[in-house]
Protein backbone atom coordinates (compact mmCIF):
# COMPACT_ATOMS: atom_id res chain seq x y z
CA UNK A 1 0.00 0.00 0.00
CA UNK A 2 1.46 3.32 -0.66
CA UNK A 3 2.32 5.59 1.98
CA UNK A 4 -0.73 8.20 3.00
CA UNK A 5 0.38 11.51 1.20
CA UNK A 6 1.58 14.54 3.07
CA UNK A 7 0.19 16.94 0.47
CA UNK A 8 -3.15 16.59 -1.55
CA UNK A 9 -3.18 18.38 -4.89
CA UNK A 10 -6.70 18.74 -6.28
CA UNK A 11 -6.39 20.54 -9.62
CA UNK A 12 -5.90 20.54 -13.50
CA UNK A 13 -3.52 18.55 -15.76
CA UNK A 14 -2.66 19.98 -19.07
CA UNK A 15 -0.35 19.18 -22.26
CA UNK A 16 1.85 22.34 -22.80
CA UNK A 17 2.19 23.72 -26.54
CA UNK A 18 5.06 26.78 -26.18
CA UNK A 19 5.93 28.73 -28.81
CA UNK A 20 8.78 31.62 -28.83
CA UNK A 21 7.71 34.99 -29.92
CA UNK A 22 9.49 38.10 -30.40
CA UNK A 23 6.44 39.71 -28.76
CA UNK A 24 3.09 39.23 -27.91
CA UNK A 25 0.65 39.99 -30.55
CA UNK A 26 -2.09 42.31 -30.14
CA UNK A 27 -5.58 41.92 -31.56
CA UNK A 28 -6.01 40.89 -35.29
CA UNK A 29 -1.88 40.82 -34.91
CA UNK A 30 -0.23 37.45 -36.50
CA UNK A 31 3.64 36.78 -35.41
CA UNK A 32 6.03 34.32 -36.55
CA UNK A 33 7.44 32.62 -33.64
CA UNK A 34 10.35 29.73 -33.26
CA UNK A 35 9.73 25.86 -32.85
CA UNK A 36 7.20 24.95 -31.04
CA UNK A 37 7.57 22.61 -27.43
CA UNK A 38 5.18 19.95 -25.98
CA UNK A 39 5.95 19.79 -22.15
CA UNK A 40 3.44 18.01 -19.45
CA UNK A 41 1.85 21.20 -17.61
CA UNK A 42 -1.09 22.42 -16.12
CA UNK A 43 -1.24 24.41 -12.69
CA UNK A 44 -2.30 21.60 -10.44
CA UNK A 45 0.47 18.85 -12.04
CA UNK A 46 2.93 21.75 -12.12
CA UNK A 47 2.28 21.88 -8.59
CA UNK A 48 2.53 18.65 -7.63
CA UNK A 49 5.72 17.77 -9.66
CA UNK A 50 7.14 20.85 -7.83
CA UNK A 51 6.25 19.43 -4.06
CA UNK A 52 7.35 15.71 -5.40
CA UNK A 53 10.78 17.10 -6.33
CA UNK A 54 10.86 18.77 -3.18
CA UNK A 55 10.62 15.98 -1.21
CA UNK A 56 6.74 15.41 -0.47
CA UNK A 57 4.96 12.49 -0.48
CA UNK A 58 1.96 14.27 -2.98
CA UNK A 59 -1.40 12.49 -4.12
CA UNK A 60 -3.33 14.10 -7.47
CA UNK A 61 -6.95 14.35 -7.92
CA UNK A 62 -7.58 14.92 -11.07
CA UNK A 63 -9.05 14.51 -14.74
CA UNK A 64 -7.30 13.54 -17.55
CA UNK A 65 -8.55 12.58 -21.38
CA UNK A 66 -8.59 8.94 -22.72
CA UNK A 67 -6.19 9.87 -24.93
CA UNK A 68 -2.04 9.98 -26.04
CA UNK A 69 -2.19 13.00 -24.13
CA UNK A 70 -3.83 11.52 -20.85
CA UNK A 71 -1.53 8.89 -20.92
CA UNK A 72 1.85 11.30 -21.77
CA UNK A 73 0.58 13.35 -18.19
CA UNK A 74 0.42 10.51 -16.36
CA UNK A 75 3.32 9.20 -16.79
CA UNK A 76 4.71 12.61 -16.14
CA UNK A 77 3.58 12.58 -12.74
CA UNK A 78 4.18 9.25 -12.19
CA UNK A 79 8.02 9.69 -13.13
CA UNK A 80 7.70 12.39 -10.57
CA UNK A 81 6.50 9.79 -8.21
CA UNK A 82 2.98 11.81 -7.41
CA UNK A 83 0.17 9.35 -6.24
CA UNK A 84 -1.89 8.89 -9.33
CA UNK A 85 -4.49 6.82 -7.69
CA UNK A 86 -6.90 9.16 -7.83
CA UNK A 87 -6.59 11.09 -11.46
CA UNK A 88 -9.33 9.68 -13.29
CA UNK A 89 -9.38 9.15 -16.76
CA UNK A 90 -12.54 10.98 -18.44
CA UNK A 91 -13.71 9.19 -21.56
CA UNK A 92 -16.03 11.92 -23.40
CA UNK A 93 -13.62 14.99 -23.59
CA UNK A 94 -9.72 15.20 -24.46
CA UNK A 95 -7.15 16.17 -21.76
CA UNK A 96 -6.70 19.58 -21.21
CA UNK A 97 -4.47 21.55 -23.42
CA UNK A 98 -3.00 24.65 -22.53
CA UNK A 99 -1.37 27.42 -26.06
CA UNK A 100 1.54 29.71 -24.43
CA UNK A 101 3.93 32.31 -25.83
CA UNK A 102 6.97 33.01 -24.32
CA UNK A 103 8.73 36.73 -25.61
CA UNK A 104 12.16 37.68 -25.87
CA UNK A 105 11.91 38.87 -22.11
CA UNK A 106 10.39 35.52 -20.44
CA UNK A 107 7.66 36.92 -20.29
CA UNK A 108 4.27 34.37 -21.33
CA UNK A 109 0.76 34.42 -22.23
CA UNK A 110 -1.50 31.73 -21.90
CA UNK A 111 -4.93 29.89 -23.20
CA UNK A 112 -6.54 27.36 -21.79
CA UNK A 113 -8.41 24.75 -23.39
CA UNK A 114 -9.40 22.84 -19.91
CA UNK A 115 -11.12 19.72 -21.70
CA UNK A 116 -11.10 16.96 -19.20
CA UNK A 117 -10.31 19.08 -16.39
CA UNK A 118 -13.58 20.66 -15.97
CA UNK A 119 -15.05 17.63 -15.23
CA UNK A 120 -13.54 17.24 -12.35
CA UNK A 121 -16.35 16.77 -9.47
CA UNK A 122 -17.21 17.03 -5.98
CA UNK A 123 -17.79 12.84 -6.63
CA UNK A 124 -13.95 12.71 -7.17
CA UNK A 125 -13.05 14.07 -3.84
CA UNK A 126 -15.88 11.68 -2.42
CA UNK A 127 -13.50 8.90 -3.93
CA UNK A 128 -10.08 9.87 -2.04
CA UNK A 129 -11.86 11.00 1.27
CA UNK A 130 -9.28 8.43 2.70
CA UNK A 131 -6.34 10.96 1.88
CA UNK A 132 -7.83 14.32 2.47
CA UNK A 133 -8.19 13.16 6.37
CA UNK A 134 -4.20 11.89 6.12
CA UNK A 135 -2.68 14.59 4.19
CA UNK A 136 -1.27 18.02 6.57
CA UNK A 137 -1.33 19.87 3.65
CA UNK A 138 -4.58 20.78 0.70
CA UNK A 139 -3.76 22.30 -2.34
CA UNK A 140 -5.99 23.66 -5.11
CA UNK A 141 -6.10 26.18 -7.96
CA UNK A 142 -9.15 27.40 -10.30
CA UNK A 143 -8.27 25.07 -13.26
CA UNK A 144 -11.13 23.00 -12.16
CA UNK A 145 -14.62 23.48 -11.45
CA UNK A 146 -15.15 26.19 -7.86
CA UNK A 147 -18.12 23.77 -6.44
CA UNK A 148 -14.86 20.90 -6.55
CA UNK A 149 -12.66 22.83 -5.03
CA UNK A 150 -14.98 23.95 -2.50
CA UNK A 151 -15.82 20.44 -2.14
CA UNK A 152 -11.91 19.24 -1.78
CA UNK A 153 -11.25 22.27 0.43
CA UNK A 154 -14.27 20.83 3.29
CA UNK A 155 -13.07 17.54 3.01
CA UNK A 156 -9.50 18.87 4.32
CA UNK A 157 -8.26 17.71 7.97
CA UNK A 158 -4.69 20.23 7.24
CA UNK A 159 -4.21 22.86 5.86
CA UNK A 160 -6.16 24.22 2.70
CA UNK A 161 -3.84 26.39 0.36
CA UNK A 162 -5.91 27.86 -2.98
CA UNK A 163 -3.71 29.79 -5.76
CA UNK A 164 -6.92 31.68 -7.46
CA UNK A 165 -5.90 30.91 -10.98
CA UNK A 166 -7.48 31.88 -13.36
CA UNK A 167 -9.21 34.36 -11.40
CA UNK A 168 -12.91 33.25 -10.28
CA UNK A 169 -15.58 34.60 -8.52
CA UNK A 170 -15.19 32.87 -4.64
CA UNK A 171 -18.02 31.58 -2.81
CA UNK A 172 -18.01 32.88 1.00
CA UNK A 173 -18.24 29.20 1.85
CA UNK A 174 -15.00 28.58 -0.07
CA UNK A 175 -13.00 31.69 1.79
CA UNK A 176 -14.31 30.41 4.90
CA UNK A 177 -12.12 27.27 4.47
CA UNK A 178 -9.74 28.53 3.14
CA UNK A 179 -6.18 28.88 5.26
CA UNK A 180 -3.88 30.86 2.96
CA UNK A 181 -4.52 32.31 -0.27
CA UNK A 182 -2.02 32.32 -2.72
CA UNK A 183 -2.59 34.91 -5.74
CA UNK A 184 0.15 36.85 -8.08
CA UNK A 185 -0.37 40.86 -8.50
CA UNK A 186 -2.72 40.83 -10.90
CA UNK A 187 -5.10 38.35 -9.83
CA UNK A 188 -4.61 39.98 -6.65
CA UNK A 189 -6.31 42.83 -8.48
CA UNK A 190 -8.84 41.37 -10.21
CA UNK A 191 -10.16 39.65 -6.67
CA UNK A 192 -10.42 42.80 -4.98
CA UNK A 193 -12.47 45.00 -8.53
CA UNK A 194 -9.64 47.27 -8.06
CA UNK A 195 -6.41 48.28 -10.32
CA UNK A 196 -3.40 46.26 -10.04
CA UNK A 197 -1.33 47.12 -7.38
CA UNK A 198 2.56 48.49 -8.33
CA UNK A 199 3.84 49.57 -5.10
CA UNK A 200 4.40 47.12 -1.86
CA UNK A 201 2.20 49.15 0.23
CA UNK A 202 -0.39 49.24 -1.94
CA UNK A 203 -0.53 45.24 -2.75
CA UNK A 204 -0.57 44.87 1.36
CA UNK A 205 -3.48 47.21 1.65
CA UNK A 206 -5.35 44.99 -1.15
CA UNK A 207 -4.59 41.68 0.64
CA UNK A 208 -5.43 42.86 4.13
CA UNK A 209 -9.00 43.41 2.62
CA UNK A 210 -9.72 39.82 1.79
CA UNK A 211 -11.50 37.87 4.20
CA UNK A 212 -8.76 35.09 4.41
CA UNK A 213 -6.79 34.32 7.55
CA UNK A 214 -3.19 34.86 5.55
CA UNK A 215 -2.58 35.91 2.27
CA UNK A 216 0.67 35.16 0.34
CA UNK A 217 1.26 37.55 -2.90
CA UNK A 218 3.81 36.61 -5.06
CA UNK A 219 5.75 39.39 -6.79
CA UNK A 220 7.73 37.67 -9.62
CA UNK A 221 11.26 39.35 -9.59
CA UNK A 222 10.40 41.58 -6.38
CA UNK A 223 9.11 38.02 -4.46
CA UNK A 224 6.79 37.56 -2.48
CA UNK A 225 4.59 39.36 0.45
CA UNK A 226 3.13 37.72 3.29
CA UNK A 227 0.10 39.87 4.98
CA UNK A 228 -1.92 37.98 7.85
CA UNK A 229 -3.12 39.94 11.43
CA UNK A 230 -1.32 43.06 11.86
CA UNK A 231 2.00 42.23 10.10
CA UNK A 232 3.65 42.07 6.95
CA UNK A 233 6.03 40.49 5.79
CA UNK A 234 8.14 41.24 2.42
CA UNK A 235 10.79 38.29 1.40
CA UNK A 236 12.76 39.33 -1.81
CA UNK A 237 13.62 37.53 -4.79
CA UNK A 238 17.56 36.24 -5.30
CA UNK A 239 19.04 37.99 -9.09
CA UNK A 240 18.85 35.33 -11.56
CA UNK A 241 18.73 35.45 -15.54
CA UNK A 242 14.98 34.68 -16.83
CA UNK A 243 14.80 32.74 -19.54
CA UNK A 244 11.18 31.76 -19.18
CA UNK A 245 8.45 32.58 -16.35
CA UNK A 246 6.29 29.57 -17.06
CA UNK A 247 5.21 27.37 -14.05
CA UNK A 248 7.21 29.99 -11.63
CA UNK A 249 3.96 30.18 -9.61
CA UNK A 250 3.70 26.77 -10.13
CA UNK A 251 6.99 26.07 -8.53
CA UNK A 252 5.73 28.76 -5.56
CA UNK A 253 2.94 26.76 -4.57
CA UNK A 254 4.46 23.37 -4.43
CA UNK A 255 7.75 24.72 -2.43
CA UNK A 256 5.10 26.46 -0.33
CA UNK A 257 2.96 23.50 0.48
CA UNK A 258 5.82 21.34 1.31
CA UNK A 259 6.97 23.27 3.89
CA UNK A 260 4.19 23.89 5.31
CA UNK A 261 3.69 20.05 5.39
CA UNK A 262 7.40 19.87 6.76
CA UNK A 263 5.93 22.12 9.85
CA UNK A 264 8.30 24.90 9.02
CA UNK A 265 7.11 28.03 9.47
CA UNK A 266 5.02 30.21 7.03
CA UNK A 267 8.35 32.81 6.65
CA UNK A 268 10.62 29.86 6.24
CA UNK A 269 8.24 28.35 3.67
CA UNK A 270 8.09 31.04 1.84
CA UNK A 271 11.49 31.84 1.23
CA UNK A 272 12.37 28.33 0.31
CA UNK A 273 9.53 29.21 -2.06
CA UNK A 274 10.83 32.46 -3.50
CA UNK A 275 13.80 30.49 -4.22
CA UNK A 276 12.53 27.54 -5.91
CA UNK A 277 10.42 29.99 -8.39
CA UNK A 278 13.48 31.76 -9.39
CA UNK A 279 15.43 29.06 -10.14
CA UNK A 280 12.42 27.72 -12.70
CA UNK A 281 12.37 31.27 -14.43
CA UNK A 282 16.05 29.78 -15.60
CA UNK A 283 15.01 27.12 -17.70
CA UNK A 284 11.97 26.44 -20.54
CA UNK A 285 8.54 25.11 -19.57
CA UNK A 286 6.71 24.50 -16.47
CA UNK A 287 7.30 20.52 -15.70
CA UNK A 288 11.15 20.74 -16.87
CA UNK A 289 11.77 23.60 -15.07
CA UNK A 290 10.69 22.52 -11.61
CA UNK A 291 13.63 22.64 -9.28
CA UNK A 292 14.80 19.82 -6.38
CA UNK A 293 15.69 20.58 -2.58
CA UNK A 294 19.10 20.39 -3.39
CA UNK A 295 18.96 23.12 -5.93
CA UNK A 296 16.79 25.17 -3.58
CA UNK A 297 19.15 24.78 -1.21
CA UNK A 298 22.11 26.29 -2.90
CA UNK A 299 20.69 28.92 -4.30
CA UNK A 300 19.84 29.75 -0.55
CA UNK A 301 23.55 29.27 0.18
CA UNK A 302 24.68 31.73 -2.41
CA UNK A 303 22.14 34.63 -1.19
Amino acid sequence: MDPEPDVVVVGSANLDLIVRVPHHPTTGETVLGGDHARTPGGKGANQAVAASRLGARVAMVGRVGRDEAGEELRRSLEDADVDCRYLAVEPGSPSGTALIGVDDAGENTIIVSPGANSRVCPEDITAAAAIFTQSRVTLTQLEIPTETVLAAAAASEGTVLLNPAPVAPLPPALLDRVDVLIPNRIELAQLADSATPEEISAVEAIARALPVPTVVVTLGAQGALLVRDADALHIPAPSVKVVDTTGAGDAFCGALATGLARGISIEEAMLQAVHAGAISTTRSGAQPSLPTATEVTALMGET
